[in-house]
């Protein structure tokens, strides 16, 4: 580039472009749509300043990238140019494939191919348009490169994905305990083995940084708030799927109505393209201009849901440790579908049981590795003092019903 570009971030301060095919990439109008998918979805209902965007995230994974190359490049590990700005390319559309909502929505608009597979498939034919330059990007992002750490820079425990979003989304929504220090655990990279490590005197920041990411979760992710909307939403979504497959009439913006009714998954083994260039035009904006119609639909659930939405009048939400008996959910059905005049159908559009499972740290999945003074490398639980690492090895697992507000509770 003859002058690199400087974008300012709340953040990290000012983030620098220095590389011509990562500029290019994020003018490209399939990463210019970030700028419409929400980071958190329906969280700002909870927390108001949480309106940031993919795209912000994705620029702030790409800031931490180039701090990480340096770090790691800095103690020796060979990184080379193409590598580097493979690794670039990678971080930077790594959530490319996200749809509206980000993952309030994951699997409900397209079923059974997660954001994951879309955004590969973002990749390869960005890959076409840019002559094969980012065929190491997507090795990389594959981990099929035969450096494995590369790789975790981009997805792992340690990744700058959730470096940036835990920093950013407590930035957002005012939520201190996610502020973690990414300075000081970028600086304690270091590879052994072939794989990402943290060196020892590293390890406090990391205990913060796993606390931060369960305290996040439970007030944030898993706000018992946000768990409710974001299952009305969903519900909403597959009661417009179902008067769409019943040929009931309803408004719908053109690319939304494609993935509501049509049967895009033979589309992609036909017309890839095709089915990537509809999902590049569907966004947050979609939804909403659905809700402003919908809250007026003659059908009572879409209806119902689209303004309460809209109007962030909520499902009241039941959250327990254990399974809620059956008894109790009928209860709950019955008054409701009274209150409401539903049948035994639309009843369970408004009143939803389901549950919702939390797991901070995985040490078998993907863990954290430690690299002890004496070059011993131990797995974070294993090299940790505190008790509470441990703990959070285990599965968390809670149940919840919510439903409207009930008229006798008013």
């Amino acid at each position: 580039m003859e002058k690199y570009k400087i974008i300012n971030d709340p953040i990290y301060g000012f983030i620098k472009i220095e590389s011509q095919i990562i500029y290019d990439l994020m003018n490209h109008k399939y990463f210019q749509r970030l700028r419409r998918i929400s980071q958190l979805g329906l969280s700002y209902l909870v927390y108001p300043g949480a309106q940031h965007t993919r795209f912000q995230h994705a620029l702030g994974s790409l800031h931490l990238m180039d701090k990480a190359i340096q770090q790691l490049t800095n103690k020796g590990h060979e990184i080379t140019s193409k590598e580097q700005e493979a690794l670039r390319i990678s971080i930077l559309l790594h959530d490319i494939g996200h749809g509206p909502f980000s993952h309030a929505l994951e699997n409900i608009l397209v079923n059974e191919i997660n954001h994951e597979k879309i955004t590969l498939m973002f990749m390869k034919q960005l890959n076409v348009e840019f002559d094969g330059k980012l065929s190491l990007a997507i090795e990389i992002f594959k981990n099929t490169y035969k450096k494995k750490f590369l790789y975790q820079l981009v997805s792992s425990q340690l990744d700058m994905d959730r470096l940036d979003y835990l920093k950013r989304d407590s930035f957002y929504t005012g939520v201190t305990d996610g502020n973690i220090g990414t300075e000081r655990i970028i600086n304690m990279l270091n590879v052994a083995n072939g794989n990402l490590v943290i060196e020892e005197k590293g390890i406090y920041s990391i205990e913060k940084f796993i606390l931060a990411r369960r305290l996040m979760y439970w007030q944030v992710y898993l706000h018992k708030t946000v768990i409710s909307s974001e299952n009305m939403l969903i519900k909403l979504i597959k009661r417009a799927k179902i008067l769409l497959e019943n040929k009931v009439e309803i408004f719908t913006t053109s690319n939304l109505k494609y993935f509501l009714s049509e049967d895009f998954a033979k589309d992609l083994k036909k017309n890839q393209i095709k089915v990537i260039e509809k999902f590049a035009e569907l966004d947050d904006y979609d939804i909403y201009f659905c809700l402003k119609k919908w809250q007026y639909s003659s059908d009572k659930i879409l209806s119902i849901l689209s303004s309460n939405l809209l109007n962030r009048n909520i499902n009241k939400i039941i959250i327990e440790n254990e399974k809620i008996e059956q008894n109790r959910i009928i209860d709950i059905k019955n008054k409701v579908a009274k209150d409401f005049r539903l049948n035994d159908i639309e009843i369970d559009f408004l009143v939803i049981d389901n549950q919702v499972t939390n797991h901070v740290y995985d040490e078998e999945k993907s863990n954290i590795n430690i690299l002890m003074k004496n070059n011993e490398v131990l797995d974070l639980a294993k090299a940790s003092d505190h008790f509470n690492i441990k703990a959070l090895n285990n599965k968390t697992k809670k149940y919840f019903i919510s439903y409207p507000k009930l008229i006798d509770e008013n």
